[in-house]
């Protein structure tokens, strides 16, 4: 019987073995969503609301996997990216203003992203803000040259392992209401003057760019041209793989919430400024609990830019029906735009964390212009056959795409009345 135990175990490691194989885009995705732009909104939302708003998270992610499940499906099936699937398919019209609307999402990300290392940097050493932006943006483009989506994978899923031990350690110095926590998970509650931090949580968390660049990257392995049998096993690892890297991303964005309800909100100090957050965390806990915030906001920017600046490079050449590659210089110019796009915005900025926050309300804004194309693709039986989706499918994807425009419409109206 040992043989056969034997046999067990070797089997159990070739599965093993074979996951690892397919695991990779959808950590790759997450690092887009625990970003600078999340750290700003989720400490406006724990520091003015204490666990009140953690329901957002949870709705936002369980939105964000059925999006990007459809996203990853795409591409596997196609060999297209949503940016080239939308160039194919739909009148350049709707394909200009789809993915025009797109290249700004991309561009407010990076905003974002390169502030948020900025000051992570400036926590830390004292540096100036725009150059704190140019050593980020270096950064991203350098990663982006070495043109190996696996050595790009390796990096962002240890800077995703990073951010969440950061927390770790934050959340095991604070005193949290798990009592409140659980209930703020699972009771939909809106505080007044609370819809653009709202909005600012869900457009932090189901990110524009980031559709593209789930489609994009998993494109890039061309599965579909390696016969039906590749396909369906892609297809059978991709959701766990996009569940396991937004729960991780749902975990970290939950423990910021819950580090600022308890250190701040607990305290009746409303953080405005994401240095405020160290210089109030010093002298509670020690300079360690500050260096060690500082230390996760520069990996989170770091990270992200290089996502938001491959994702507007990707954008960007599937105008032109070609997938991202460093060496063509549709990428490039995407990659471009984005990139010194978000440093020209930056630098036009007086209140950084104001700028973050409403740069994440923008990309809520946008997103039902990336959400129904998305549909209407993943849902034709002439972009996916027989991988189109269900009925079923599609009223899932089309409940997530009204709770978008209802929210947006709250919005709206809120800024109307104020």
């Amino acid at each position: 019987m040992k043989w056969l135990s034997h046999i067990g175990r070797q089997a159990s490691r070739l599965a093993a073995f074979e996951l690892f194989r397919y695991i990779g885009p959808g950590f790759f995705v997450t690092v887009g969503f625990i970003d600078p732009g999340n750290w700003v909104t989720n400490v406006a939302a724990g520091s003015n609301h204490g666990y009140q708003l953690l329901w957002v998270v949870t709705l936002s992610t369980v939105m964000l996997i059925i999006v990007q499940h459809n996203a990853a499906h795409l591409g596997i099936v196609t060999g297209l990216c949503l940016s080239e699937a939308a160039s194919t398919h739909f009148h350049p019209w709707l394909r200009n203003l789809i993915l025009g609307s797109a290249m700004a999402a991309c561009i407010s990300t990076a905003l974002a992203e390169l502030l948020g290392a900025a000051i992570g940097l400036q926590m830390l050493t004292g540096l100036p803000l725009p150059a704190g932006a140019l050593l980020s943006s270096g950064f991203a483009i350098y990663m982006l040259y070495s043109k190996n989506y696996k050595l790009l994978e390796k990096w962002i899923m240890g800077f995703v392992s990073l951010i969440g031990l950061a927390f770790l350690f934050e959340l095991a110095l604070a005193q949290v209401s798990w009592t409140s926590s659980l209930k703020g998970w699972v009771t939909p509650v809106i505080p007044l003057g609370a819809m653009p931090v709202i909005m600012g949580v869900l457009g932090a968390v189901v990110m524009p760019h980031n559709i593209f660049l789930h489609s994009e990257v998993i494109q890039s392995r061309q599965l579909n041209l390696q016969g039906e049998a590749a396909i369906r096993k892609q297809l059978k690892y991709e959701f766990l793989d996009t569940l396991t890297g937004m729960g991780a991303g749902w975990a970290i964005n939950s423990a910021m919430i819950i580090m600022a309800a308890a250190v701040f909100y607990s305290r009746g100090i409303p953080v405005t400024e994401l240095s405020q957050v160290t210089l109030t965390l010093q002298p509670i806990f020690g300079s360690l609990s500050a260096d060690v915030f500082a230390i996760g906001l520069i990996f989170a920017g770091l990270a992200s830019s290089v996502t938001a600046a491959m994702a507007g490079g990707s954008v960007f050449a599937g105008i032109f029906l070609e997938p991202f590659d460093m060496t063509d210089n549709h990428s490039k110019l995407g990659v471009y735009i984005t990139i010194f796009g978000g440093l020209a915005v930056l630098l036009l900025l007086k209140n950084p964390f104001t700028g973050i926050l409403w740069s994440q309300v923008a990309l809520s804004l946008q997103l039902p212009f990336t959400i129904f194309p998305l549909i209407w693709l993943t849902s034709s039986r002439k972009v996916m056959g027989t991988y189109a989706n269900t009925p079923y499918g599609k009223s899932v994807l089309w409940l997530v795409g009204l709770i978008v425009i209802g929210l947006n419409a709250a919005l709206l109206i809120d800024m109307f009345k104020s």
